[in-house]
């Protein structure tokens, strides 16, 4: 099955936050998921990695 990626946009809907708290999780919050780089000005945070992360953090995972 492809792999579904999701916008900083898209994260910001899901978590309830700004689109910019999506980028400073990116290097502040440990094992957040760094995105992935699909253009020079295009970045997308894979859904897999993101639902263990979140798995993760409910001590699910």
């Amino acid at each position: 099955m492809a792999e579904l990626y999701l916008s900083d946009v898209r994260l910001s809907e899901r978590f309830g936050v700004h689109r910019t708290t999506i980028w400073r999780w990116t290097s502040t919050v440990p094992n957040f998921p760094k995105p992935v780089r699909l253009s020079p000005q295009c970045s997308r945070w894979k859904l897999s990695e993101i639902e263990a992360w979140e798995n993760a953090r409910q001590g699910t995972a």
